[in-house]
């Protein structure tokens, strides 16, 4: 085991032009990786292009690249330092490749982000650094490269760096090092360069070794999921590929979701040599276990100590390549290791727009090419880890039709999925119930502001325009409006008319919250409620009893409810902003 070098990935992503391919052919051209005739191939080109030598000819394999001089497909080139040896991932930094950037990025373990010092960071520069937040990859340098062209100006330097820490902490990226180089000069390559005498870091080719890798995929907790199981004269043999973890014979294992638990009797084999009573994860094995259960494809075995989740709703990370949009209400099928079931978008949380970086939250669609985080419910529950932890059992794709249109990764799990999932009827049971005892100044409050953040956006809302179309009396829009407003709700803008936009907390607190700016009890006990007109001559204090619990059930959904989600839920059933006399 001791001659098995390292291998780690890394993907080289930024902006178009700001240097990748330079750098990675600077990078394979320092450490001699180079195959033979690759020089002479590269001076070449640069001679019948009339252009001096170019290190990043030496890595863009297509004539299109070459033609254009753009990377368009992700390339996966191989050198190697002292410590290790290195897959590196050439990815397009154009906005139309943004799907090969994706798929290459995904089987990165690390990352260096490159930024041109003289152009500055850019969209693509922004854009690719939510990318690897969204992929999880924590292990970033970010590269200023082209130092040559801003006289190696330590001033320009920190400011790249300020500006592109400001953003990548937003989304959870903190990057380890930066790096001021010039890949083409070969400055801060291979040793430091005098040129910078005040950077006192590492050249790249020492900084990169500092990498710590992931831990290997057989000392992760064992993942193996069942891709059929055969009936073999008297034995059951389940099949499988272990994707991560060890197995042994004598192991106890659990089958997952069905919480079977069960020991590993024999690890089979085709002749006596392959016999074995220990297999790690790379290895398509057979086992049978001691107890006689059914199981099927689709299923996953761990080791009881260490179990994956189980669950119908999760949070994902999700990257759109369909033809037609992703909506939310579809049904779709999802991927998941052996893993196939029906699935519709529960919630789509927020979407990047892959050629603005426009962020857009509680979006009706995702379309192509587009980035989004959005949450999944499947119509059984699933075995899966969060990326971070595993990415073999941690990724996934989404099926249209007969079509993958889309990949993610998962987030983390939504544990109560039975409160969440009952969101919208949650919300039908509310708008009925809000008619028993809430009062009128709290049912137009509520219409106020729902009103407001439907219409606010479009155009102005003046106290008129809200009593119109919600039927409400002026004078008591001239009770509600300021009560609001000094709840942090509304906020009023001064002009030839008075017109109203939401407050900066508004979307962020509860229903119930709203309600309490005019109630001092959410209670919508009746106390003239009889025995007749409840349950047609049930006793009455069972009656009673019965109506108190659905108070406190519709209290809790009050208080768990959303104004964001009441308000999408009025604009999915009222496209044309309609009344709301039912609250």
């Amino acid at each position: 085991m001791s001659g098995i070098r390292e291998t780690l990935k890394i993907v080289v992503v930024g902006h178009v032009d700001h240097g990748k391919s330079t750098l990675i052919g600077r990078l394979l051209y320092d450490t001699k990786s180079l195959p033979e005739g690759a020089i002479e191939r590269v001076k070449r080109i640069s001679k019948e292009k009339g252009k001096p030598f170019e290190y990043a000819y030496l890595l863009d394999a297509f004539e299109e690249e070459q033609r254009q001089g753009i990377t368009i497909d992700t390339t996966q080139l191989q050198f190697h330092t002292e410590r290790r040896d290195y897959v590196i991932i050439d990815a397009p930094g154009h906005k139309e490749f943004l799907k090969n950037m994706v798929s290459g990025a995904a089987s990165a373990e690390a990352a260096l982000l490159l930024v041109d010092a003289y152009e500055g960071v850019q969209e693509q520069s922004k854009r690719h650094g939510y990318i690897l937040s969204l992929l999880g990859i924590q292990k970033v340098y970010v590269i200023v490269n082209k130092m040559d062209l801003v006289d190696y100006s330590e001033e320009r330097f920190n400011q790249i760096r300020n500006e592109m820490n400001e953003f990548l902490n937003n989304l959870g990226v903190y990057p380890q090092k930066y790096i001021p180089v010039s890949a083409f000069l070969g400055e801060n390559m291979t040793v430091l360069s005098e040129k910078m005498p005040w950077y006192d870091g590492e050249p790249i080719l020492k900084a990169i070794d500092l990498f710590e890798k992931d831990k290997e995929l057989s000392d992760k907790p064992l993942r193996f999921p069942i891709q059929d199981v055969y009936k073999f004269d008297d034995r059951r043999i389940i099949a499988g590929r272990i994707e991560t973890g060890q197995l042994k014979v004598g192991d106890e294992i659990l089958i997952s979701p069905g919480n079977k638990v069960t020991r590993v009797k024999t690890i089979e084999y085709w002749v006596e040599k392959d016999k074995r009573d220990s297999v790690q994860a790379g290895m398509s094995v057979g086992i049978t276990v001691e107890d006689e259960f059914f199981n099927k494809r689709g299923e996953l075995i761990s080791h009881k100590e260490d179990v994956p989740f189980i669950g119908e709703l999760f949070k994902a990370n999700l990257f759109w390549l369909g033809k037609q949009d992703l909506v939310k209400n579809k049904k779709y099928k999802l991927k998941l290791t052996t893993q196939e079931v029906e699935c519709e978008i529960f919630s789509i949380d927020k979407v990047v727009d892959a050629s603005t970086l426009e962020t857009i939250k509680n979006a009706s669609e995702v379309k192509i090419n587009d980035v989004a985080e959005v949450t999944i419910k499947t119509k059984q529950a699933v075995c899966f880890d969060k990326f971070k932890d595993n990415q073999n059992t941690g990724r996934f794709v989404i099926v249209d039709g007969f079509d993958v249109s889309g990949g993610g990764i998962i987030v983390a799990p939504v544990e109560d999925a039975g409160n969440i999932t009952q969101l919208e009827d949650h919300i039908r049971i509310f708008m009925g119930c809000l008619k028993m005892d809430i009062s009128t100044k709290g049912r137009y409050g509520l219409r106020t502001v729902v009103d407001i953040a439907i219409n606010s956006t479009d155009h102005e809302v003046t106290l008129e325009d809200i009593a119109k179309r919600q039927n409400i009396p002026d004078t008591y829009l001239e009770q509600i409006l300021p009560a609001l407003i000094k709840a942090g709700l509304v906020k009023s803008i001064e002009g030839t008319r008075k017109r109203y936009v939401l407050g900066e907390r508004a979307l962020s607190i509860t229903v119930g919250e709203v309600l309490q700016t005019f109630e001092e009890s959410l209670s919508i006990i009746d106390e003239s409620i009889t025995e007749a007109n409840i349950n047609n001559g049930v006793e009455n204090s069972l009656a009673v009893n019965v109506w108190e619990k659905i108070n406190e059930s519709i209290n809790a959904i009050v208080g768990a409810i959303a104004l964001e989600d009441l308000v999408r839920e009025y604009k999915k059933s009222n496209s044309n902003s309609a009344n709301m006399y039912y609250i």
